[in-house]
């Protein structure tokens, strides 16, 4: 039985939510791996849109267990506001089984002051943090004074670990920053509370997932960001904090990483970024304008316009390496409609004049290379109502063939809308 991981193969937002929602139709667990509530998957369904940072995308089916595994650092009072809003709008499925990871680290308020002042006092390079405390949290996990879920839950523990840690981080904040200093018992106060709430939903989620996986269930692996976000193979240091890659699917998850047996890699028909960072394909340009716009390419967490440029398959190659991807789903193809031409990306010229297929490591050099474009023709026909790929007009069929030529790796998804209906299935990646 296949169990699947998705990942995203750019820099994030490439419609990893729809393809979980998507698959997980045929999952019976869906976990998250990674991340924290920087991430925001929009899905679209029956013209209904939902927006989720912490919770897996496959909550909205029944009869399903989704799992927010170790590798994620949650925000409790932002997994409360997501549970509760979920119910309020009445999708949360009555037999969909929600469970927290018992040593996920959780993020405190201390986190975000920190995460807030390092960007504004402009310690260090700008790197377009989403100031939701996401990396200060993975820093006290890598440095062994971080709280986990299960700390949380144990008044005595807890007690003992914030007090350590409200010292160090006031000095911090006070000393370096010259912000005001956190109040200790306040915050004690307030995230016991959270404690009692989340505490229904804890539990020891490799146990849950390992048995699933013995009982021969299909398990969805859920990434948040891209792979180029990965803080070991990313586009160093304007990364997140975390293993984007389909290799931390298992660690993150407390599964052994034979139980991965199949990796879909998300790539939208172009590309975007948030925040800072070298963008070689980055147009400035009235085309740009017209993809974000279109595309409505702005940040499901923060609002914040994604930088938008021709599909990058440089980058694209590079995630097929990192984590094995066996297929690739192909998204945002309709936001293309309309352009004369189109431009893809099939290698670099450096600085030096040469050229070159891979990403330079250096960020610098990076910034300095200039894009290797095929120019192809565009398409002006509806796309929107295709449900079979030869549906669709040549040039863009065209579009497709040259893009798993260059990737290496063949489609087994396109979207051409929003809407879950709007997708062409390929091959459905639990078949093996």
């Amino acid at each position: 039985m296949a169990n699947v991981a998705i990942i995203g193969t750019q820099w994030g937002d490439e419609g990893k939510g729809k393809v979980v929602d998507l698959y997980a139709q045929d999952a019976d667990v869906i976990a998250r791996f990674q991340g924290g509530n920087n991430a925001g998957h929009t899905l679209v369904v029956k013209g209904q849109q939902t927006i989720l940072h912490l919770v897996p995308s496959g909550i909205l089916h029944d009869w399903k267990i989704c799992i927010i595994g170790n590798g994620v650092v949650v925000d409790p009072k932002v997994l409360i506001e997501e549970i509760e809003k979920l119910k309020s709008r009445g999708v949360l499925p009555p037999n969909t089984r929600l469970f927290v990871s018992d040593i996920a680290h959780v993020i405190m308020p201390y986190h975000r002051r920190i995460d807030v002042a390092r960007e504004s006092h402009g310690m260090g390079k700008k790197i377009g943090t989403t100031g939701r405390g996401i990396g200060p949290a993975y820093e006290d996990k890598i440095a062994r004074v971080g709280i986990r879920i299960c700390d949380l839950l144990d008044e005595e523990v807890f007690r003992e670990k914030l007090n350590q840690n409200i010292d160090e981080k006031n000095f911090y904040l006070t000393r370096l920053f010259q912000e005001e200093p956190l109040d200790k018992e306040a915050i004690y106060r307030e995230y016991r509370t959270y404690a009692d709430r989340i505490r229904p939903y804890v539990a020891d989620t490799s146990i849950i997932m390992n048995d699933e996986i013995r009982k021969g269930k299909k398990i969805l692996f859920e990434g948040a960001q891209g792979s180029h976000l990965d803080i070991d193979h990313g586009t160093f240091p304007y990364v997140t904090s975390s293993n984007t890659v389909a290799g931390n699917a298992a660690c993150g998850t407390g599964v052994g990483p034979s139980a991965v047996t199949a990796v879909v890699g998300i790539c939208k028909a172009y590309t975007t970024r948030v925040g800072e960072g070298p963008f070689v394909t980055e147009l400035t340009c009235e085309i740009g304008d017209s993809i974000r716009e279109v595309g409505q390419e702005y940040g499901a967490t923060t609002g914040r316009k994604r930088r938008c440029g021709w599909l990058d398959m440089v980058l694209v190659r590079q995630s097929v390496r990192l984590s094995g991807i066996t297929g690739i789903a192909l998204t945002k193809l309709d936001v293309l409609t309309g352009l004369e031409k189109l431009k893809i990306c099939v290698g670099y010229k450096t600085p030096q004049g040469e050229f070159t297929e891979s990403l330079p490591s250096n960020p610098r050099l990076l910034a300095q290379c200039q894009p290797i474009y095929e120019e192809m023709d565009g398409w002006t026909e509806d796309i929107t109502k295709a449900t079979h790929i030869e549906e669709l007009p040549q040039n863009t069929r065209r579009y497709i063939e040259r893009l798993e030529v260059l990737a290496g790796v063949k489609l087994v998804l396109v979207s051409v809308g929003a809407g879950r209906e709007e997708t062409i299935i390929l091959k459905n990646p639990f078949d093996g």
